[in-house]
């Protein structure tokens, strides 16, 4: 099905953003992305996509079609009919609390420019309450009636980057509005661009649903890891008990271990309900622990090299924080690497995805993934199982490897 003479402006055009505007051209939409980072813009401007899941030549393609152009923020977004915006929500560094900054500048922006008859949807992850204690203040500055000058809703963004099993049409779209009328446009937009709507009564069960399906993953994954540390002193191979595990048909789901959590979503979603219920008085204990588990990974990797030698060189492959990705966000590999370092070790990587990267203000490049440069490793840490890197060759040149990921299907190969 294609919508017809729909404008819609994306602001903010990363691993949600970007996808989500070519979807919505390849369905008719005239899309205009918007972004603050000038990089961004002169590589759209050149028809060339950052993003794996996003080929240059899709690209290309709606561009030439004059469904898609990108620019810096101006007032050409008083022309959209639907503003969706998909900036980010991380934490802050030192205390991990939310950070709504770009979401709150976003809202300013379209403040300035809303006018009459205008659908604005947010798909950024956040704490249950942000639309209408947050976002509808501001935008209520512009002095229109909501629900009836002005339609808001919430609808939590689903990507999953590197996901080839799934089109992003096919994922089930949550959809949400502040007002009944608010609803109803929401649900009719996406209607006509995902395969499935799942309508649910308020903004607020909406964000709650995105904040669950982090959560349910994060303590999920985090007591694998946990179990899989146990089982590796207990000299049992987790990964055979898991597979066996998953052979039962009911019941139960399978999550495998890896060296922490990381992405833009879970190790970050969990942490804004815990702030959200913390102004209640409240907290989740299981949240806490999980969190905790989560982050105590790195160490215990660097722990593993420290116990094949104390001052070894290592190679770490792959930085990126799930396969076939360069998206670094929250990444255990970034600390791995920093830990690394401050113990004095000698540390070289190499990712397909991700050609450079900062560690305490220092850039490393990535190597290539030579015989030679793996035999020179003491120790070769497997950090991100990218399906384009030969394991074999890997298997066979590597003196000692800490196998994160189980990708090379030995048994418990990582067990100093």
């Amino acid at each position: 099905m294609t919508v017809q003479h729909d404008t819609v402006a994306i602001i903010g055009l990363g691993y949600v953003g970007l996808p989500l505007a070519l979807l919505m051209g390849s369905k008719g939409c005239d899309v205009l992305g918007i972004d603050k980072d000038q990089k961004k813009i002169d590589l759209l401007a050149k028809k060339t996509s950052y993003i794996p899941d996003v080929s240059s030549a899709e690209l290309a393609a709606l561009m030439e079609q004059q469904l898609f152009s990108a620019s810096l923020p101006t007032d050409a977004i008083k022309k959209a009919d639907t503003i969706i915006v998909t900036v980010p929500t991380p934490v802050t560094e030192h205390d991990r609390k939310p950070d709504l900054s770009a979401l709150i500048s976003a809202t300013e922006y379209i403040c300035t420019h809303l006018r009459k008859g205008q659908t604005v949807i947010y798909e950024s992850s956040t704490f249950p309450g942000t639309l209408e204690d947050v976002i509808l203040p501001i935008l209520l500055k512009a002095g229109l009636q909501l629900g009836v000058d002005f339609y808001l809703g919430y609808s939590p963004e689903r990507i999953d980057p590197g996901n080839t099993q799934y089109r992003l049409e096919q994922i089930p779209k949550v959809v949400s509005g502040q007002t009944v009328h608010c609803l109803q446009k929401v649900a009719s937009f996406y209607g006509r661009i995902f395969d499935t709507i799942v309508p649910v009564s308020s903004p607020k069960v909406a964000e709650m649903t995105k904040i669950f399906e982090n959560v349910q993953r994060l303590v999920n994954i985090s007591l694998v890891n946990e179990i899989h540390l146990i089982c590796r002193h207990m000299n049992i191979d987790f990964r055979e008990a898991l597979a066996a595990a998953a052979s039962k048909p009911f019941g139960f789901t399978m999550y495998t271990p890896g060296p922490g959590i990381g992405g833009h979503c879970i190790p970050v979603d969990p942490l804004y309900f815990q702030w959200k219920a913390k102004e209640f008085g409240l907290f989740s204990t299981l949240i806490e622990e999980a969190d905790k588990i989560n982050r105590s990974m790195p160490a215990e990797i660097v722990k593993q090299v420290k116990a094949v030698a104390e001052h070894s060189s290592v190679l770490l492959i792959g930085l990126a924080y799930k396969r076939d990705v360069n998206d670094v966000r929250e990444s255990p590999a970034l600390e791995i690497y920093r830990l690394l370092l401050k113990e004095g070790i000698q540390v070289s990587y190499h990712d397909p995805y991700v050609a450079s990267v900062a560690i305490e203000d220092q850039n490393h490049n990535s190597r290539p993934l030579t015989d030679d440069l793996i035999r020179k490793a003491d120790v070769v840490i497997i950090l991100t199982d990218h399906s384009v890197i030969d394991w074999q060759m890997v298997q066979k040149h590597a003196k000692y490897v800490i196998d994160t990921r189980g990708i090379l299907n030995a048994k418990e190969s990582d067990t100093p």
